[in-house]
């Protein structure tokens, strides 16, 4: 058995390995939106609930008339789901590329590109992500056939040994990209589920052929009270469905305290999976002298469920892993020893039986982000959402036939319990309260904030400072356009926060189209300019709601300037896609000869700048730089395939209609106009310069984005994020 808690360790690992490769993967080909990432979840969870429903159905019925070792089957699975690693992203390029010309013959919809992608990705990955799942029956037939001891607790041993696998790959991963690179680190997962295929194989070279029925009580069907069987059918669908919805809404929580990167995610999903595996190891322990829990168990989860609205209380001083590990944990070390309580007495070692119930499950975890996503966030937000997730444990005390079996203390404990989660959902508040005045939206995509009054007016997306009223936003327009050859026609501003820049291209009198991914970011426009129904009413002005990149790649349109203003931190979880190389050539694409990409950054170490400056040398001939005169952390880029002239602040003035000059003199600083472009003009600095600030980094792309996973480069992340050490465009 000890070979078995090594595979399914290990194997645990890849597929968390492979789902945070294959997600991002994903973004870069079809889009950073949340209906993408939802349906990636949902077809990998799709894939794994198929391939165990099969796989234990496929037992059943042939197991019998095998003959030969049941661990070849397994060897067999491993060894496809490392190919995946290979094939997966190249059938990703296959259905970008087809999209791609499908876009050029025709426009497509959001919603038929989605139903295009979604069922291309379902294609591309339920047949390997079904071999994941059909691992757990395979080896459940294995120790069954081998007559292993305690085979009737099989299931909980390999969930035990997978989820601790899991929480392995929630993190070293992360190391192996910031080393390697995605496609490297996809590598070292299929080598090692290559090397779990060759060892398993090798343990049947020396095993001797055993009948069909070598262990009696295997041969036997579970012995499941059938009428129980409903319930715990129930019990599964429903944990699933309640868990995976809930780390959705876990995200949105804690990102205002842990931030919206990479390592942030991934310390939610460590949390989880440790505190899964610890319930989990529990109830191995308890298991051999138990046979039933006690309904309180289910009950503690209407309280645990509730906790992150405490941990995630502005009012409560807490460190914020704190916040997180205490959030999460409790809730999750339950569901980590009722998921296996529930599997074993139920298959009690018969993989048909544990794999219809795993499937069971998987369907839950399916349902639950789309349920959490798409419907309780928007409608409901993040309290009453969570409250209508632990609806059904509060639902337990009505069970039929517990109740009598009641008495004194247990009684006492169940109304505790409600009653102290009733008091963490009444006492506790939402981050959003701390701000005096306030304008909240919610939509699927994000919570996002408007506050402030005057010129402190701030804009915050999930708890996260996202811009204020600032001059530099203008001048990413105005600097722009007035260094380009010609006169403007069409211009596209990729990611829209205020609005600011949108607002200042629209005083040139030219068409602009606006890309934003959150569906809520627009709709405060108003709350940040008077004029903005005025200037969104113009027949120029367009907004869009979509992944900007996403969008050029499928826009045949070619624009004289684009402009890019991507949301810090720098090293944002997807923040790389509005800097990579990558994009890039494909923004030069949508370029006129002549056009001008701004690219703004702001806030990143040495290294950053310094492969961002070369992603834009290796795909633009002319690259000009300028100092933020603003803000001494923030540079402009402007990228051209021609030449960009140096004017002088006179020249660059003559070029502009006095609506322009107007608007960019609205906030200051300088005087006149001619001192606002000197200001801005005044501190070039030389790309070469700030490539040799860290020679030895590569250009930015997509496969390695040195910008989000850098813990190894700078040490510790959380002190890092804490103390913004290291920050700032070098002198």
């Amino acid at each position: 058995m000890n070979w078995f808690f090594v595979f399914f360790f290990v194997s645990g690992f890849c597929s968390i390995l492979y789902e945070i490769v294959w997600l991002r993967l994903a973004m870069a080909k079809f889009g950073v939106t949340t209906a993408l990432v939802s349906i990636m979840l949902s077809v990998f969870m799709a894939g794994l609930g198929v391939g165990s429903w099969i796989a234990g159905l496929l037992v059943r019925r042939y197991g019998d008339r095998l003959r030969f070792s049941p661990l070849r089957l397994y060897a067999l699975g491993e060894l496809l789901i490392g190919i995946s690693a290979m094939v997966v992203p190249l059938q990703m390029v296959w259905g970008n590329r087809l999209l791609e010309r499908m876009a050029d013959r025709a426009p497509l919809s959001s919603g038929t590109y989605y139903l295009l992608s979604g069922g291309w990705l379902a294609l591309s990955l339920v047949p390997w992500c079904a071999c994941m799942g059909a691992t757990i029956p395979l080896a459940m037939f294995a120790i069954r056939r081998h007559g292993y001891d305690d085979s009737q607790r099989s299931f909980s041993f390999l969930y035990l040994a997978n989820v601790l696998g899991a929480v392995a790959g929630a993190s070293i991963p992360l190391l192996l990209i910031e080393l390697y690179g995605f496609h490297e680190t996809l590598r070292i997962g299929a080598s090692l589920n290559a090397l779990i295929a060759a060892s398993a194989f090798a343990l049947t070279m020396g095993r001797a052929k055993r009948p069909a029925a070598v262990a009696p009580e295997a041969a036997e069907k579970p012995s499941t009270r059938v009428e129980n069987g409903r319930i715990i059918l129930v019990l599964l669908f429903t944990s699933g469905l309640v868990t995976m919805g809930m780390e959705v809404i876990w995200i949105r929580l804690f990102t205002p305290y842990v931030g919206p990167v990479v390592y942030s995610f991934a310390e939610i999903l460590a949390a989880y999976l440790l505190a899964t595996f610890a319930g989990s190891r529990v109830y191995r322990f308890w298991s051999r002298r138990h046979t039933r829990e006690s309904v309180l168990m289910w009950v503690s989860l209407a309280f645990f469920g509730l906790l992150p609205l405490l941990t995630s209380d502005a009012r409560l001083a807490m460190d914020a892993h704190l916040r997180v590990l205490f959030g999460v944990a409790p809730f999750a070390g339950v569901i980590g020893f009722l998921t296996p309580m529930l599997e074993d007495p139920w298959s009690a070692g018969d993989p048909d039986r544990a794999g219809g119930a795993y499937a069971v499950n998987v369907v839950g975890c399916i349902m639950g982000p789309l349920l959490s996503g798409f419907f309780l966030l928007p409608w409901f937000g993040e309290r009453t959402s969570m409250l209508l997730l632990v609806l059904p444990w509060f639902a337990m005390v009505m069970q039929p036939g517990m109740q009598p079996r009641w008495r004194g203390l247990r009684t006492a404990t169940a109304i505790g319990l409600l009653a102290a989660a009733l008091a963490v959902f009444f006492l506790t508040k939402d981050y959003e309260t701390q701000f005096a005045k306030a304008v909240v939206l919610r939509d699927s995509t994000a919570t996002v904030i408007a506050t402030g009054n005057g010129m402190h007016k701030q804009l915050l997306v999930n708890g996260v400072g996202m811009t204020n009223l600032t001059p530099a936003t203008k001048m990413m327009a105005h600097l722009t356009l007035a260094s380009l050859p010609t006169p403007p026609r069409n211009v596209l501003v990729i990611c829209f926060g205020m609005g600011t820049t949108f607002r200042s291209v629209m005083s040139w009198g030219v068409t602009v189209t606006a890309v934003e991914l959150i569906p809520s970011v627009p709709k405060l426009f108003p709350y940040y300019h008077s004029d903005a129904n005025q200037v969104l009413g113009s027949p120029l002005a367009h907004v869009v709601i979509d992944d900007g990149r996403r969008y050029l790649e499928r826009s045949p349109q070619q624009y004289d300037a684009i402009i890019i203003d991507p949301p810090p931190p720098i090293d944002g979880a997807g923040s790389s896609l509005l800097y990579s190389r990558d994009f890039y050539l494909v923004a030069r694409e949508r370029l006129r000869p002549d056009g001008i990409l701004q690219q703004w950054m702001t806030q990143g170490d040495k290294a950053d700048y310094s492969s961002i400056t070369r992603a834009l040398l290796e795909t633009f001939l002319y690259v000009r730089v300028y100092r933020s005169f603003y803000d001494k952390q923030a540079i402009h880029f402007l990228a051209s395939m021609s030449p960009i002239l140096e004017h002088s602040a006179t020249e660059l003035l003559a070029r502009m209609p006095p609506s322009a000059v107007a608007d960019m003199m609205e906030w200051g600083p300088g005087e006149t106009p001619l001192e606002q472009f000197n200001l801005s003009l005044s501190q070039p600095v030389s790309p070469s310069r700030l490539v040799a600030l860290y020679p030895r980094a590569p250009a930015l792309q997509d496969d390695r984005p040195i910008n989000e996973y850098d813990q190894l480069r700078l040490g510790s992340s959380w002190v890092r994020r804490s103390t913004n050490s290291g920050k700032g465009v070098p002198n």
